[in-house]
């Protein structure tokens, strides 16, 4: 036999030897088991009786030339190759799932642990995710309504794995305040509080910055229409109020973003990348959240798609007061923003 099909006879038999070695540990699928030995048996025959390629040959109807077996077994490989990515990304889905579970669970038992005599959360749970925002968090805490429409309001802030003061400055300002296990994003973040606020029976979830873009007084104007039965989900629109403009680029990417989720979903939307947000929780129960950083778009598109009902109200935005954007520059968001949409509406 040639270099090659003593090459490939070690290759099937060394390969067969890893997977049976792996399997007999323990540490193998049986499905990875299978799929392997089939693998490494078919790369066996191939070395040694190279003719049995032409039965594939056959099949994929390619001329006994020079070179058609090899054309064939590329074929054979490709078509392998895409499996075994599928298959791998279809588990690596599920072991992030569970990951997210496991850490979001953290999260809550953390924060049971730290308000052991907290038996229940006020009707209206405003649910803020912060980052380093230490300079910022106090102003928007101390901002915050102890009633709205009647309901009383409780403040809860997950920090999301800050390097700063973020969690000690928050609790200081009268906030419930826990510290998610690692920093994974302002949506994981808020899953974190989700969860919190589901467990200890809020009413009404709302969710805001904590850099002070959005202003605390304004909730009544995202809540007021839940309450009286109008919609289940409504969202602040700086372009039915007010905004200071910080960037041209980022204006204009909302009105492009706000035309493609019409274009997807039912939902007539202004303002699709607006953090500042009301729920009711029986309905924000059944959307699926996954995005760990872009996840204004996933909630809407996933919301809509499942018949919540969705309105707006205006509402201003600001200026950061002070610190810089977590959001990174304007192209690779809008690329980012981009996906996460289109993942959400193909889920």
């Amino acid at each position: 036999m040639s270099v090659m099909r003593w090459l490939g006879v070690t290759v099937a038999v060394l390969a067969f030897a890893y997977v049976f070695y792996r399997f007999r540990h323990g540490r193998a699928r049986v499905s990875d088991f299978c799929l392997s030995t089939a693998v490494s048996l078919g790369l066996l025959i191939i070395s040694i009786y190279p003719n049995a390629v032409n039965l594939l040959r056959d099949m994929l109807l390619l001329q006994p030339r020079q070179y058609s077996r090899l054309i064939a077994l590329a074929i054979l490989s490709n078509l392998l190759l895409w499996i075994f990515l599928f298959t791998t990304r279809l588990r690596w889905s599920d072991h992030s799932e569970q990951f997210d579970l496991l850490v979001r669970q953290l999260g809550v038992s953390e924060f049971r642990r730290l308000y052991p005599a907290l038996e229940a959360l006020p009707p209206i749970a405003v649910i803020i995710p912060a980052f380093n925002e230490q300079d910022n968090i106090a102003t928007v805490i101390e901002s915050m309504p102890k009633q709205v429409g009647g309901k009383d309001v409780a403040c809860v802030v997950v920090d999301d794995g800050s390097r700063d003061d973020t969690l000690s400055v928050a609790r200081s300002a009268g906030a419930f305040a826990v510290r998610s296990p690692m920093n994974r994003g302002g949506g994981a973040a808020l899953r974190i509080g989700f969860d919190i606020a589901r467990d200890l029976g809020a009413e009404i979830v709302v969710t805001m910055d904590a850099d002070g873009q959005h202003l605390p007084a304004e909730i009544e104007a995202l809540i007021r229409p839940i309450i009286a039965g109008e919609f289940d989900f409504v969202i602040g629109s700086r372009i039915l109020g007010e905004h200071e403009r910080d960037s041209l680029v980022r204006y204009i990417g909302i009105h492009v973003f706000n035309l493609i989720i019409r274009i997807l979903t039912p939902a007539k939307i202004t303002d699709c990348s607006n953090g500042f947000r009301a729920f009711h929780m029986d309905h924000l129960s059944r959307v699926l959240l996954r995005q760990d950083q872009f996840h204004t778009s996933e909630l809407i598109i996933d919301a809509a798609k499942k018949g919540i009902r969705i309105g707006e109200a205006p509402v201003t935005v600001k200026r950061r007061l002070s610190g810089h954007s977590k959001k990174g520059r304007n192209l690779s968001y809008g690329i980012n923003f981009a996906r996460a949409m289109f993942k959400a509406w193909f889920r």
